[in-house]
Parts: C-alpha cells; sequence; structure tokens
C-alpha cells in the first residue's frame, strides 16, 4: 500500500513553558491513538514543540485504509420465513436496512442456531480525509486544565491559534481545525525569522525552520543545546550550574534559538542562605546559578536569551538589572525577619486561619505536636526535639521570606531557629517537615524530622477528611494523595514501626469538626492511606502483585513496617511448590465454613481431640498442633517467612484431609468437630496473610 509522511503543526501564541513538554507527549499519543483507532498503517511518529507550536510529523503513513469486510447478523431463520418458506416482516426489513434482497442474504449456523447473514466490502477510507479529524480530537484531548476562547471563534485552546499546517507527503490536506484553514505556510522566530515559511513536504520542516526561522523546533534537540551551552558557560565560570530537569525543561520552552550568558550580582549577596539565591534566580527568572568547586555559590549566573543579540552586553546588562532589586529585597526579608525570634511569633499563628472548620495555624501545631509526641513515644525516642519543632514549625509562614517565596517555608524556620539559637536537632527537623515534596523527593534525614513530617501529613489528611473533602477521581486540591505517599515512604524506607491505624485514631479525634462519625473517618482514611500504599508497592516491586497485597490486607496490620515485612514472605512462599495446594485448600476451606455460618461466628465451637475418629484428620490435628507450637512464636518475632515455610509443611495432611474425610458427616457432633478442626487449620493459615486470596502458578 502507498504511504507518505504526514506533517500536523498548530501555530499558538506562546503556550504555558511548565506545561509544553507534556502537551507535546499528549499529541503524540492522541494523533497514534486517533490514527490506529482509524486503521491508518504508520511508521515512526515524532513529536515537536517549540513556544509558539505543536507538531507531528508521521512517518510512513497509509494513504488509504485498508477494505474490510462487514457482516451483519439478522434474525434467525426460523423468525425470518414462515412454514411456507415466504419471507416474513422481520426478514424483509433486515434485507431492507442492508439494501440487498431477501435472496441475496447468506446464511450463518452456529450452535444457537441458524441465522440470516449479510456480508459486504467496505471499501476504505482516503487517509486525507480521516486526517483534520484526527488531529483535532488529539488537540481537544490534550490535558488542559484550562482554555480560552479568542475573536469572535468558537473555537477554545490553551492560547489563541493563527496558523495550522495538514500535508501529506507535498500535498495540503483540506481541513479546518479550531477555525484555521490548513495550508503549507509557517512561521519562525517572532522577532528573527520569516514569518511565512513554506513548508514543501514534512521531511523538510525542521530545517526549513531552522534556517529561514531561526526557530530549532526538535525540543530534545534544542534541550541538549541549553544544557551544553549552560554547562560550557558554567565551566568558563569556574563551577558547575544549578538547576534541576524542571528548570531545563521550562528554558526550553520559553526559547525558540536559545543563546547563553553570563551575568553577575554583588558578592555581598552570598550572605544570603544558599536556598534563597538559589530560588532567587531560578523560580523567578529562570536562571542558573553557578557553585565553585568548592561547593559554595558563586556570584555568577547563567540566562539564555531567545535571540542572537547584535548588542549581547546590553541584553546581559538587563539581566544583571532585573536580578538586583531581587536579591535586595531577599537580603532586607534576611536581615528584618531575624528581628522577631521565632519563638516569640508562636501567638500571633493565632490570628491566622489554617482551613475553615480546622481553627489556626496554631491550633494545627499544637495537634501536630501532641501527635510527634504519641509517635515519639512509640519510636522510643525523646519526644521534646519533635514537639518543639512542632511548636515552631509553622512560625516561618508569618515571615517576610516566605511570604516572598512560599516554596522556602520550612528550609527559613530552619534558618531562623537556629538564629535564635534553638537546638541544631529542632532547626533540622523543622527544615525536614515538608519532605518528601514531590515523587522521588528525598526523605527527612533526622528521627526529628521523619516524626514531625509524619505527623505534620497525618494531621493535615485527618483534618480534612473529618471535614468530608477526601479526593474525588482526579481532582485532590488538598494534596492528600501526596501526602499519605509521604507517610508511607517515611514509615516504610526508614523502617518506622509505628502503630498506624491508633496513630490516624489519634490524628482524627483531634480535629475540631462536629457532627462527623470520628470512626468512619478513620477507617475511610486508614484505607485511603493503604490504598497509596498498594499503589507504591505495585508501582516500584515488580515481583509483587494485587493477590499478595489483598492477603496481607486481610491481616489489617497495624504497622506498615510489619505490613512490608508479611508481604515479603508472601512473595517467597508463593514460590514454593506447596503453594497452590495450600491457597486452594485455604479457599475450600473458608468456603465450607462459610456455608456453615461458622467463619464469621463469634462463638467459635471448641475442638473435641476424642472426636477425631478418621486416621486422616487425626493426623492433620496433631500436624497442626506441632506446627503452631513453632509458628505463632515465628509470627510474634515478625519472622514471617520461616512461620510460612513451616506452614507449607502441612500441605501432605491436609491434601489427604480432604481427599478422606466428609466433613459434612451426617453425625451432628462429628460434623460439628470436623468444622472446629477447619477453623483451626484456617486461624493457622491465614496467621501471616490470607492465602485464600492468592493464586499461584501451577506447574
Amino acid at each position: 500500500m502507498s504511504t507518505a509522511d504526514f506533517l500536523a503543526e498548530l501555530g499558538t501564541e506562546e503556550l504555558p513553558p511548565k506545561a509544553l513538554r507534556s502537551l507535546m507527549d499528549a499529541f503524540i499519543r492522541g494523533v497514534r491513538s486517533g490514527l490506529e483507532d482509524a486503521r491508518l498503517g504508520y511508521g515512526n511518529v515524532r513529536g515537536y514543540a517549540s513556544p509558539r507550536r505543536l507538531a507531528v510529523i508521521v512517518e510512513g503513513l497509509e494513504l488509504k485504509q485498508e477494505d474490510r469486510e462487514v457482516q451483519q447478523k439478522g434474525p434467525p431463520v426460523h423468525i425470518a420465513f414462515d412454514d411456507n418458506g415466504e419471507p416474513t416482516k422481520a426478514a424483509l426489513a433486515f434485507a431492507g436496512k442492508c439494501g440487498v434482497e431477501v435472496s441475496e442474504l447468506g446464511r450463518e449456523k452456529t450452535d444457537a442456531g441458524e441465522w440470516l447473514l449479510h456480508s459486504a466490502i467496505e471499501a476504505g477510507a482516503e487517509a486525507a480525509v480521516l486526517l483534520p479529524g484526527i488531529v483535532l480530537r488529539s488537540l481537544e484531548a490534550l490535558p488542559i486544565p484550562r482554555r480560552m476562547r479568542w475573536g469572535d471563534h468558537d473555537a477554545e485552546f490553551v492560547r489563541p491559534v493563527h496558523w495550522l499546517i495538514l500535508l501529506l507527503g507535498n500535498q495540503v490536506v483540506p481541513g479546518e481545525v479550531m477555525g484555521i484553514r490548513s495550508a503549507d505556510r509557517s512561521r519562525g522566530h517572532r522577532f528573527q525569522g520569516g514569518q511565512d515559511i513554506h513548508i514543501a513536504s514534512p521531511g523538510d520542516y525542521v530545517e526549513a525552520l531552522r534556517s529561514e526561522g531561526h526557530v530549532i523546533v526538535d525540543f530534545a534537540e534544542r534541550r541538549q543545546k541549553i544544557v551544553d551551552a549552560v554547562e560550557a558557560a558554567a565551566r568558563d565560570a569556574g563551577g558547575s550550574p544549578v538547576g534541576d530537569d524542571a528548570l531545563f525543561d521550562e528554558v526550553t520552552a520559553l526559547t525558540e534559538w536559545p543563546v547563553p550568558l553570563t551575568g553577575s550580582f554583588e558578592k555581598e549577596y552570598l550572605s544570603l542562605p544558599d536556598e534563597v539565591i538559589v530560588e532567587t534566580l531560578t523560580s523567578h527568572q529562570r536562571y542558573f546559578p553557578v557553585r565553585g568547586e568548592n561547593g559554595q555559590l558563586l556570584p555568577v549566573f547563567i540566562t539564555l536569551a531567545n535571540l542572537e543579540s547584535k548588542e549581547p552586553g546590553r541584553v546581559r546588562d538587563g539581566n544583571e538589572r532585573v536580578i538586583r532589586p531581587r536579591l535586595a529585597d531577599a537580603k532586607f526579608f534576611w536581615d528584618t525577619d531575624q528581628q522577631t525570634e521565632l519563638g516569640k511569633r508562636t501567638e500571633d499563628l493565632k490570628k491566622v486561619v489554617y482551613q475553615q472548620g480546622l481553627g489556626t495555624l496554631h491550633d494545627k501545631s499544637m495537634r501536630i505536636a501532641a501527635l510527634a509526641t504519641l509517635l515519639s513515644d512509640q519510636l522510643g525516642l525523646d519526644p521534646a526535639t519533635a514537639t518543639r519543632a512542632a511548636v515552631l514549625a509553622k512560625c516561618d509562614l508569618l515571615t517576610g521570606m516566605v511570604g516572598e517565596f512560599p516554596e522556602l517555608q520550612g528550609t527559613m524556620g530552619s534558618y531562623y531557629a537556629a538564629s535564635a539559637g534553638e537546638d541544631a536537632a529542632v532547626s533540622l527537623a523543622i527544615g525536614e517537615q515538608y519532605m518528601p515534596r514531590f515523587a522521588g523527593d528525598a526523605l527527612p534525614a533526622s528521627a526529628g524530622g521523619q516524626v514531625l513530617a509524619v505527623a505534620d501529613k497525618l494531621d493535615t489528611l485527618a483534618g480534612i477528611f473529618a471535614l468530608g473533602k477526601k479526593p474525588s477521581g482526579n481532582r485532590d486540591p488538598f494534596g492528600l494523595r501526596r501526602a499519605a505517599l509521604g507517610v508511607i515512604r517515611i514509615l516504610v524506607e526508614e523502617q518506622l514501626d509505628i502503630d498506624l491505624y491508633e496513630s490516624v485514631k489519634a490524628a482524627v479525634s483531634q480535629q475540631p469538626v462536629s457532627g462527623e462519625d470520628r470512626g468512619a473517618v478513620r477507617d475511610t482514611l486508614y484505607d485511603f492511606i493503604l490504598d497509596r500504599l498498594k499503589s507504591h508497592f505495585l508501582e516500584n516491586r515488580a515481583h509483587l502483585n494485587a493477590e499478595m497485597f489483598e492477603a496481607v490486607r486481610a491481616r489489617r496490620p497495624s504497622s506498615l513496617v510489619d505490613f512490608d515485612q508479611r508481604l515479603a514472605a508472601v512473595a517467597e512462599f508463593i514460590e514454593l511448590d506447596e503453594a497452590v495446594s495450600l491457597a486452594a485448600a485455604n479457599k475450600r476451606t473458608a468456603n465450607i465454613l462459610r456455608q456453615a455460618d461458622v467463619l464469621e461466628s463469634d462463638k467459635p465451637v471448641a475442638l473435641d481431640p476424642e472426636l477425631l475418629v478418621d486416621d486422616a484428620e487425626r493426623v492433620l490435628y496433631h500436624a497442626m498442633q506441632a506446627a503452631r507450637e513453632d509458628i505463632v512464636p515465628l509470627i510474634e518475632e515478625r519472622a514471617y517467612g520461616v512461620a510460612m515455610r513451616r506452614l507449607a509443611e502441612l500441605r501432605t495432611p491436609v491434601d489427604a484431609f480432604f481427599d478422606d474425610v466428609m466433613v459434612m458427616a451426617d453425625d451432628v457432633a462429628l460434623r460439628t468437630n470436623r468444622l472446629a478442626l477447619l477453623a483451626d487449620l484456617r486461624a493457622l493459615l491465614v496467621g501471616v496473610a490470607d492465602i485464600s486470596r492468592l493464586t499461584p502458578a501451577a506447574d
């Protein structure tokens, strides 16, 4: 089948820089999905993006759908024809629907009978007819939280749209997207590029924009050029750049023709905390600070101009003039904030509402302090550090620096606490209270910081859940999923063996919300955290599956460390040869007990060894007694792997019992005793996890 390359470019006003890469990736996915739904074969799909455009190039796109046979099933033959073999209304209606005579219909025999059948060849549609709709639907599906309208158009997009290219081979695909007719003309750099660049074919697109438009349209190429340029400029300045992937992505999204420039600022500003300088340069100006070989910041920065200026010195001076007042403001806040000791701001917290219905920041601080004390006691730590840090933790929210740089909350509190003479451990804990701030972020390193971070997140979770504002669908305005994941990571990765259920209960009990069922809130929140734990484990541990997790969850471990240890034991157990048989036996045991109303009974029947008359049940009973003596202390010691391997030794007597013994015997006494034996067996089998929920792979 004939193929050609296809180019779609949507030209817009400047797109949101922080979203540009995700928009490009989503556009690629949307086009791929649309082509697959349309049954159009294709080769590689490449995405392109710059501040004023989104584009895709599809290589080797089939120019036409394959013809396909379409079958329609009609009424059963015995309904389609009467006793004289004449077509009924049902047959005539079906034939009319298909546009043929009844005599032209075929028949299909199945196990359920014989049916009328119409088969026809549906001609494949031309790609040129389908492509405008595929592109439009892909753009409409982009993850844009807020769309806008412009002019007198009804179309909506993240920014006003100004031009459109739909080019299949060297031919323009006729069509309209968001009120713009397709053409083969693009636009270059806003100041240095041509505003009417002819694109002869998709293969010419990248080079035409580079040579005629002063635009490096390939996002990855442009980003690498920026990385190389920034690193080279930093080396020339005697250091290395400070900047994460997000900053490089954002600068890439802000430029079409990046040109590096090195600027400087006064050395006096180096007396500020590094975090303040970095935040000022990166968040406010998208500059790259430079750190010297000794680890100290240098009084220089690197910025990326979006053009090749004839007077780069003036561009550099302009950037330096912008940053000086920013740093001067930061210096003013730094000096002014320290004139009031952090501890003296606690009373002012009473004047600031934390969240409507949950009291003030002072109230929250006191709740966190109480939780920190509880957690410290559980961990055998001196609660003084965490509780003092909790009292001071939110005070920096009242400072000028945090008011100007909200991202520095906690960090500035740590500096101001140290300046006020607070214990070093207290200052460190304050600085770590919000960790981890995002996925993959570092965890608090100090014991006080870990306790404070968990207490803070639990209070936030409990408060918002008590208000009835738990996350719904994709909406999570309070960041509760992130808070829950933070609790999970700290407890599991740092092996903090606390009773999470009791801690959640304590956090909920402190919330100043009346009228809610605190028990229901507690259980809902605990399950919410376990749901996040499940996602976390399944995403990060390839050897685990949902069945293993649910097997452990059925035991409701109150400690996530305990949960993790049980899960590891289940993962080992499921690989044993005995796992298949024991999991099946446990499931069968549960079913028998459930049907006999014994499984959930709060009055278990006592087992009478004297009524064990069958050899198989006596052997199982003694094997269980011996196993229990070994397994119970192992479970108490959390030696779950050893316990489950010992449990596996019950396979032979369990299999023999189900092969040879009729549980539901006619004799009531025997039946009741055997049910009691099964109840004891199940209690033993689910000691670590409910293995009836497992489906081990059989050999």
